[in-house]
């Protein structure tokens, strides 16, 4: 029998409706704030992410989907969203104005990774990326966005976690303390850090490994190397997200697993389930869009993995709260003649109606109806029909009543409120 190829999964039921309910969630959210959507392909050549996401990253290192095509031309398949949105946005000369571009995406991408729970090969991520601002305090309206829609969610135990990564031009001197403190201690480092401090010396702070994580107690810390500028830049966030009572708090380990970040970087904390976790990350990456070609241009952005915030809706709320419609269920020929005619009515109103059309008898039927969590089942035969009525039966309470056909529509759409 054939499966899904590893790594990745059928969504359907519970899952997807979660999937969904979050999508609609962010759609609201994002378009109160002035954000668009858009669409990139799956598919981008792999200059896109060795250039922006940086070839020392162990996305592009160990876990990117790539391949020559039929034309030989060497494409990946995207690994995250944020250097697609910027190659659109130079392409489609999005940015050839001053004006703010807030655009936001969502949709599937790809990584080759160690296969565990919660984590597919194939998995899907909700973003937000704001082009032509700079200021500190369109950092803190994003991450006002950010947190108001995790919020409408249901989740209430947040907390920012933030750092800033400076800029190129202050990087060096950091550089040079971090390899020579690194020098000290370097039997204790993994493999993959010896490799790191010499490509880039920030993915150390990175490392997941525990060890690693100990051998860096006492390193010297990003911030007593940032330049004037940013050091203000800093102090500039942190006062409004003070002012604003949104919670944070300071990690100078905090860099983030992508080459293009500059000054703020931040993740959110939720401890909605007990122990802390982050949920998702972003930051600021002020030279990307001209690292890819096109102007030089402020940004600010972050994603989130929609697989995992899934998992988190489901283990805190069970399944997603979703209404099934009310049944029309005709019994004989001329029945279903007429409650074709009347759920297409309906549809075009906007209702949600689903019509039994399998000829089934009615306790079959209603069977059914049951199993699918229907609350009413509106049942149409010939004795109805000659009065001009639906027999409505309330399918949780077991009553029973009967309604003038020409009320229904305006009942049910008072019951959808």
């Amino acid at each position: 029998m054939a499966q899904s190829v590893k790594g990745t999964r059928d969504l359907f039921g519970s899952e997807l409706d979660w999937f969904q309910r979050i999508e609609d969630t962010v759609r609201r959210a994002f378009h109160r704030h002035g954000y668009s959507e858009i669409r990139t392909p799956i598919l981008e050549e792999i200059e896109v992410f060795k250039r922006s996401v940086g070839e020392s990253s162990d996305i592009v290192h160990k876990e990117m989907y790539d391949f020559l095509d039929k034309g030989k031309r060497h494409v990946a398949m995207r690994p995250e969203n944020t250097a697609g949105v910027v190659r659109a946005a130079i392409q489609h000369q999005l940015l050839a104005t001053s004006d703010p571009q807030l655009l936001y995406y969502i949709g599937p991408m790809f990584r080759y990774e160690r296969m565990q729970a919660g984590r597919y090969r194939q998995f899907w991520q909700i973003g937000a990326e704001s082009f032509q601002v700079s200021t500190p305090e369109s950092e803190a309206e994003s991450l006002v966005m950010l947190y108001d829609f995790l919020r409408e969610l249901g989740l209430s135990q947040l907390t920012f976690s933030i750092n800033s990564v400076g800029t190129p031009e202050c990087r060096p001197a950091f550089h040079e303390a971090f390899r020579a403190f690194f020098r000290t201690r370097e039997a204790e480092f993994c493999e993959d850090c010896h490799r790191r401090i010499e490509e880039n010396p920030l993915r150390v702070l990175d490392c997941k490994n525990a060890r690693c994580q100990a051998a860096l107690e006492g390193h010297p810390v990003l911030v007593d190397f940032l330049d004037p500028a940013s050091l203000e830049h800093h102090r500039r966030l942190k006062e409004i997200l003070t002012a604003l009572g949104l919670p944070f708090e300071e990690n100078p380990r905090l860099v983030r697993g992508l080459d293009y970040y500059t000054r703020t970087a931040f993740e959110v904390l939720s401890t909605d389930l007990g122990a802390q976790s982050a949920l998702l990350g972003g930051g600021r990456y002020d030279g990307l869009v001209k690292q890819l070609g096109g102007p030089q241009v402020a940004a600010f952005g972050w994603s989130i993995g929609l697989d995992r915030l899934v998992t988190l809706m489901q283990q805190l709320h069970g399944k997603a709260p979703r209404q099934a419609p009310p049944v029309l269920i005709p019994l004989g020929p001329a029945a279903t003649l007429k409650a074709l005619s009347l759920a297409r009515t309906w549809w075009a109103a906007g209702l949600d109606v689903i019509l039994e059309t399998r000829g089934v008898k009615l306790k079959n039927a209603l069977t059914t109806a049951n199993r699918q969590g229907a609350p009413l089942a509106l049942i149409l035969g010939d004795g109805e029909l000659e009065q001009g009525v639906v027999a409505v039966k309330d399918l949780a309470a077991g009553t029973q009543e009967t309604w003038a056909l020409d009320t229904v529509q305006e009942r049910l759409a008072d019951r959808r409120g």
